[in-house]
């Protein structure tokens, strides 16, 4: 009897993890992917303008991103994330011109909210309580309903947290992705929210170590491959359609549909999906950071949100950046660098730039599109969702991408 086989559908981090966890030997793997690379949304490419190789997006994680850090250790990558030793986030407020770092200490029990200088200056203890009420939030209740959105504490902490985390103003978010994201980092104490980066680019630390070990476990990715039918009989797919290639699903075989939203919902007529989007807009720069300048900087009340240092690049990252999408790039990568200068306090005029501007970058984490994130499995027998678009708890992040991979393959191995 053939060995049953397992159609991947994108070569994104949720392809990618689904294909990494069912590459054992017990399962044939096919991984196809439309474009002509893998990594989605996660990848690094080499820009003309710049004359060097950048990132499509900036994505900072956190060490209690289990599922990424499980898939870095899958494919021998752990090494490439790099950050502080322990968690500590600098800010400066381009109003004041205030500047402090954050230092939680490692444990959950949060004594660092006592010490005034490893706190938010002008706050005190019992004005991080606040956030309990969020601990505590039911489901499909906003974040603004669960806590205060005002003061200091939640300006200059909370909302940069937050807005990074959700892509979506977090005034409108859901209150239980966000609730869900604290309880995996900071809840947990500092060990599990140190910030890390990519420091030598997404592909070197996600993408090309994962196709090294899928080659190795005798999966290859089938490039430029775009899935334009899927044909089903008996509540089942029975076939794929690429162009006018069609290749058979044989009884006890699986297809993991592992690409965006609106693909999916185009390939399943009456799927439910979030509906709306938020923008990010990322800006990056070509000169060497000062030797002051942190790896990653918070930035309030200014145009940017978030600034990485590379020894030869600065890049920053606005997140649910609608507002800035339509604007000129020149105007756009002028106004950014004049926040970057502030920043890390240099006069330097603005130098070789690339602005990249994602409109549909990430689903709006709000209460209304968090209720329509479809569930892994689908009425379809041997058919299944992942991408950071379906239920996982989280938000649209690089670690519900792959966890929802993880979760896919995992319904495989048990028998779907």
């Amino acid at each position: 009897m053939p060995q049953a086989k397992v159609h991947i559908i994108g070569a994104g981090l949720a392809g990618l993890a689904a294909a990494l966890r069912l590459a054992d030997g017990s399962r044939r793997v096919a991984l196809y992917e439309a474009a002509p690379q893998a990594g989605g949304r996660c990848r690094s490419y080499f820009d003309s303008a710049l004359d060097m190789p950048i990132d499509n997006g900036n994505h900072l994680l956190l060490s209690g991103n289990r599922a990424a850090l499980s898939f870095l250790r899958e494919i021998g990558a752990e090494d490439q994330l790099k950050g502080p030793g322990s968690a500590e986030f600098s800010f400066v407020d381009l109003a004041s011109n205030e500047r402090w770092v954050l230092r939680p200490n490692d444990g959950p029990i949060p004594w660092w909210i006592l010490q005034p200088r490893r706190r938010v200056p002008g706050t005190r203890p019992r004005d991080y309580l606040s956030i309990l009420g969020l601990l505590r939030a039911s489901k499909g209740i906003s974040l603004k309903a669960a806590m205060p959105c005002c003061g200091p504490v939640y300006q200059r902490l909370w909302r940069p947290f937050f807005l990074a985390a959700l892509n979506t103003a977090p005034e409108e978010g859901a209150a239980s992705l966000a609730a869900a994201i604290l309880r995996e980092t900071l809840a947990k104490g500092g060990k599990a929210c140190r910030p890390l980066i990519a420091a030598n680019g997404l592909s070197e630390a996600f993408v090309t170590p994962a196709l090294r070990r899928l080659k190795t476990k005798g999966v290859e990715v089938a490039f430029e491959r775009r899935l334009s039918t899927l044909e089903f009989e008996d509540r089942r797919v029975a076939a794929l359609g690429f162009g006018s290639e069609r290749i058979e699903v044989a009884a006890g075989d699986c297809v993991i549909l592992a690409v965006p939203a609106t693909v999916s919902a185009s390939l399943l007529p009456g799927l439910t999906t979030p509906l709306a989007y938020r923008a990010i807009v990322n800006g990056h720069f070509k000169i060497a950071p000062p030797p002051h300048c942190p790896p990653i900087l918070g930035v309030i009340r200014g145009t940017i949100e978030w600034l990485f240092a590379f020894p030869d690049r600065l890049s920053v990252t606005i997140s649910a950046a609608d507002r800035l999408i339509d604007l000129p790039r020149e105007e756009l990568a002028a106004r950014i660098w004049s926040d970057v200068a502030r920043a890390i306090q240099i006069a330097q005029p603005l130098p070789a730039w690339q602005i990249i501007k994602e409109k549909r970058a990430t689903f709006a984490a709000t209460v209304e599109d968090e209720a329509l994130r479809p569930q892994t499995r689908t009425e379809f027998a041997n058919l299944l969702l992942a991408g950071d678009w379906t239920a996982t708890g989280l938000p649209a992040t690089i670690e519900g991408a792959v966890r929802s991979g993880f979760v896919a393959a995992d319904v495989v191995l048990r028998g779907a």
